[in-house]
């Protein structure tokens, strides 16, 4: 299963002088400095992989790269993961797309209504990791310090079995 989230970043993190607030995963909305976090989780809802975007990108942009090096039998992913090369780029694969497809389509694609029920895992995911609370609100200027966060708050999620 793929999908992302949005967590909204305090106003202390930004205005890291490393370097410039794009390559830090911030995103400028209405609601303010946002970092998206986009994740991959397996069949019991444990993470396999993650990374970080400015919180104003589209979830599809990190979709082919966290698919990379994965081949499951299916993905399971929200209508945000709804593309035409990306259905490509799995049917090539031999995975099959449990997307929904966007209502304003011409041709919509036909997917398993009954193994899309099973995509509250990915969320369920981001709810244990979202208790943290310096992953539910980023304090860290840096983006290599909070995916290290994210990543420990996984090794916890694997580890709580």
């Amino acid at each position: 299963m793929i999908d992302a989230t949005i967590v909204k970043a305090h106003p202390h993190a930004s205005g890291c002088l490393i370097a410039k607030q794009e390559n830090e995963a911030f995103g400028r909305s209405k609601g303010g400095f946002t970092t998206k976090i986009h994740a991959v989780v397996d069949a019991l809802g444990l993470p396999v992989d993650v990374c970080l975007t400015g919180g104003h990108r589209n979830d599809i942009t990190q979709a082919e790269e966290l698919m990379k090096d994965k081949s499951p039998q299916k993905l399971i992913g929200d209508k945000g993961y709804d593309s035409d090369a990306f259905r490509k780029t799995l049917a090539e694969k031999g995975i099959e797309a449990i997307i929904p497809p966007r209502e304003k389509r011409s041709k919509p694609a036909s997917y398993d209504k009954e193994v899309y029920t099973e995509r509250h895992l990915v969320e369920n995911f981001f709810l244990k990791i979202k208790f943290f609370r310096g992953i539910a609100t980023r304090y860290c200027k840096t983006a290599s310090i909070f995916l290290d966060l994210v990543k420990i708050a996984c090794i916890l999620a694997w580890v709580r079995i």
